[in-house]
């Protein structure tokens, strides 16, 4: 049945784009792409995509420009994490930060780079396909606005940005957008939101706006995390550039935002006001970077288990450090609190990807057991911080975390 509804899909999508594409294209998997405008497809598009590929696009537009990726059809294994097949968009073509994860069959709203390159990369698995996705790259003035365009560079003092459809329309779904604001050398920025109303969560797991000190998403430098419908304090730059990023999932949208920036004098820098009641429980202050706060665990597995966006158990598979971080590959022994981490599957084997900020801290060791509780970032990976509750797992903790997992938080 799927194979059939696929084919159909199939001789509709052509159908359905071929009005809107010059010609019918033979498309490959990835490539290097320049110019003004152009069109990025999954192989062999509109056939079903081949299992097991790994696919990536680089995109370069003239200079002065910004690249804006307008999705004009998508059909990938559905997944509301999008775990198995996914297109991934990244801010530049190297070591870039991820614009945003995409699958199912919601097409996204522009994606809008912050300079004048843009990688693309699509990954699927072994299993179920679909037609895959066609989308069309164009070069746009950084300052260009329309209901559906968002993100790109700002420095001219004042200004004001929103996020797509504002104020007739809710936000879309499955929409990314990234602001890099950057005053002259002398100077830092004020930002303020005069509207806000964004999908509320406890944790902001879902739609939300990242504020960041400096030109890229760092969480060193994190100003606060915001979702809600009570506009955040106004927030001080410590820099000359802060970047500003909304994310919003594939489920309930809301009005948005429309918010306002300026640039002042260094002579008017004070300290940042601390994000209100919306910002995720463990926003970390930029004046303190993570790796220098005290490594200690604080409170107790209870007073931990709501403030947590994960809560497992697991067996540590690998520990790999890179420059002052650590990854863990860590298989599931058990769930307690899922949120939106991305949980791998391997025949009936779980696993997880848990990201520990800090080399030293806490310490994890191949072959150990450990209860890990964390947040999870954008991409649907875990992260400890030096505070965050680690801990040996002994069997005895067990009915103590199954108490837990049916708690009310």
């Amino acid at each position: 049945m799927k194979t059939v509804a696929h084919s159909y899909l199939g001789l509709l999508c052509v159908s359905l784009i071929s009005c809107q594409l010059p010609q019918r294209r033979n498309f490959k998997c990835g490539g290097i792409l320049s110019g003004e405008s152009g069109y990025i497809g999954s192989e062999g598009f509109p056939a079903l995509y081949p299992p097991n590929t790994k696919c990536t696009w680089k995109i370069t537009v003239p200079q002065g420009r910004i690249v804006a990726l307008s999705f004009r059809y998508i059909d990938l294994e559905s997944d509301t994490l999008c775990r198995y097949d996914y297109v991934d968009v990244y801010n530049g073509i190297a070591n870039g930060q991820r614009l945003g994860r995409f699958c199912g069959t919601t097409k996204p709203g522009t994606i809008v780079s912050t300079g004048n390159k843009m990688m693309v990369q699509m990954v699927s698995d072994a299993n179920t396909a679909g037609n895959g996705f066609v989308a069309m790259y164009t070069a746009s003035r950084p300052n260009q606005r329309n209901d559906q365009f968002c993100g790109g560079r700002l420095q001219k003092s004042p200004g004001s940005f929103k996020t797509p459809n504002w104020p007739d329309h809710d936000y879309p779904a499955g929409v990314s957008c990234s602001w890099h604001i950057v005053a002259p050398k002398n100077q830092i920025i004020e930002l303020k939101f005069e509207k806000f109303d964004v999908e509320r969560d406890n944790y902001c797991r879902y739609d939300h706006v990242s504020i960041f000190n400096g030109g890229e998403t760092n969480d060193a430098k994190r100003i606060g995390k915001y979702c809600g419908d009570s506009s955040p304090a106004p927030v001080l730059s410590q820099e000359n550039e802060i970047f500003v990023q909304f994310l919003s999932d594939l489920s309930v949208t809301a009005d948005g935002f429309l918010a306002h920036y300026k640039f002042r004098s260094k002579k008017s820098l004070r300290t940042t006001i601390a994000p209100v009641t919306t910002t995720i429980a463990t926003t970390v202050k930029p004046t303190i970077p993570p790796c220098q706060r005290k490594c200690k665990r604080t409170g107790t597995l209870g007073s931990n288990f709501c403030a947590s966006d994960f809560v497992i158990s697991g067996t540590v598979i690998t520990a790999i450090t890179r420059n002052s971080s650590v990854h863990v590959t860590v298989s599931i022994l058990n769930i307690y609190k899922e949120g939106t981490l991305a949980i791998q599957q391997a025949g009936k084997n779980l696993s997880v990807k848990i990201l520990s900020v800090c080399r030293k801290c806490p310490i994890v060791k191949r072959g150990l057991n450990y209860i890990f509780m964390g947040q999870v970032d954008e991409s649907g990976r875990g992260r400890v911080y030096p505070n965050s509750f680690v801990m040996s797992y002994r069997s005895r903790n067990q009915r103590f975390l199954n108490i837990l997992k049916n708690k009310r938080c």
